[in-house]
């Protein structure tokens, strides 16, 4: 009889982390949903009560932040379960900004959501995945391979992101963990609704770099209006968790792997600098 696979996801609440919980449910996955604050798992339960696999879905408290969190929740794991078949690190944060008006502090944030929770989760849990020939899937971003505008912090964090899990891959790959990369594009609502960003107030406050910001607000909100929608962002993920070879690195939709492919295929760098930097043009300049 096949064991079920134990999945720990980070960073369920809403959106993809969601979305991939209650997928990840329904492919059969005993499913730990967890999240720095579990007095915001209500959508999260409606959901998967609503898919039918609530029976399927615990919630644990994990902040990505703290070892301690880190720790505590996959002894949890360990104690009620016995095993750990897969880590899906997807808990991240956003924001907008650039590092001349905003200095260092959202950059050092970024980095300790987006990268050191990443690599602190990936620890904790590798001991755990070798005993059960486990597997790494880690939700990085077109951003991870591609720089964008006013987006230094959040791009840096997943460039740091995409460059651990390509070097820990071949490493794991020798004690039997498998370890992927999956680049989600555009997701329906999370450009603005997660970052809670005010957009008039960010451009009053950008200074010389406010007609640049304007621009590339009004692009990202179209590209944003013709989004995937989360569950579709998930399907990969969880295709990721149930293959029995998973690829390390995976788009989520045509326009990621076409976005993707440009810096892929642009060795000196003029194809992303041109179509980033129309990004951030001023109409008539």
């Amino acid at each position: 009889m096949e064991t079920t696979r134990i999945v720990l996801i980070t960073g369920t609440s809403s959106g993809i982390g969601l979305a991939t919980a209650v997928s990840a449910a329904r492919a059969g996955c005993r499913v730990v949903a967890t999240m720095r604050d579990t007095g915001r798992a209500g959508n999260l339960l409606r959901a998967a009560e609503r898919a039918g696999v609530a029976e399927r879905i615990e919630v644990e408290r994990l902040d990505v932040t703290d070892p301690a969190s880190v720790a505590d929740c996959l002894h949890i794991v360990l104690d009620r379960h016995g095993r750990l078949d897969a880590v899906v690190n997807n808990a991240g944060a956003g924001f907008v900004g650039t590092v001349e008006q905003d200095g260092l502090a959202p950059v050092r944030a970024a980095m300790e959501v987006n990268y050191f929770g990443v690599v602190e989760v990936t620890r904790a849990a590798l001991p755990h995945l070798r005993a059960s020939g486990g597997r790494v899937v880690t939700v990085t971003s077109v951003g991870g391979v591609v720089g964008q505008p006013f987006n230094e912090a959040y791009c840096a964090a997943k460039f740091a992101v995409e460059g651990f899990m390509e070097s820990l891959a071949p490493t794991a790959a020798t004690v039997g963990v498998a370890v992927t990369v999956v680049e989600p594009g555009a997701v329906a609502s999370e450009f603005i609704g997660n970052q809670d960003l005010d957009v008039p107030a960010l451009i009053a406050a950008a200074g010389p770099y406010g007609p640049a910001l304007s621009a590339y607000v009004d692009r990202t909100l179209k590209a944003f209006g013709n989004a995937q929608t989360p569950e579709e962002a998930a399907a990969p993920i969880v295709a990721a968790l149930t293959a029995e070879r998973p690829p390390f690195r995976v788009q989520t939709s045509e326009t990621a792997r076409a976005f993707a492919g440009t810096k892929l295929a642009d060795l000196d760098g003029s194809a992303v600098q041109t179509m980033t930097g129309g990004w951030v043009a001023s109409a008539g300049a």
